[in-house]
């Protein structure tokens, strides 16, 4: 099963939700499984290198990188630049109204916009058929 790799700030995780979510039930349907970094690790402030190099092995192992940059966060920035140096697929996810992050979008393969959850998961289903 292919794994994608979701990149999103901590402090943003809470207020996302419902679209991680859907962004799981869109991949699943794809036969693809979701990895949320910020679920299934916890580092204190003095253990920033063991959070960094887990992050990187988590994105190595993974098929592509999704980045829901509705609110800029710089982890995700560096999440992004590693996964463009090994080549993986990265899709760019933000919110309509949201700040527009150039970097990014510019190192994505893919950008989506959504107002809602009903079109994230339109949008999503979209790019991800492209890639069958």
């Amino acid at each position: 099963m292919k794994k994608a790799y979701l990149s999103i700030g901590y402090q943003s995780r809470r207020k996302l939700s419902a679209e991680i979510e859907t962004i799981h039930e869109s991949l699943a349907k794809k036969q693809i499984s979701l990895f949320v970094f910020v679920d299934s690790y916890r580092f204190t402030a003095a253990e920033e290198k063991q959070m960094m190099q887990a992050a990187f092995a988590e994105i190595t192992s993974s098929d592509l990188l999704i980045a829901e940059v509705s609110e800029k966060a710089i982890g995700v920035g560096i999440e992004i630049g590693y996964a463009a140096s090994l080549q993986k697929q990265i899709i760019y996810l933000r919110q309509a109204g949201s700040e527009h992050s150039t970097t990014a979008s510019g190192s994505a393969d893919h950008t989506i916009v959504y107002e809602n959850r009903n079109q994230l998961a339109q949008k999503l289903a979209e790019v991800l058929s492209c890639q069958e």
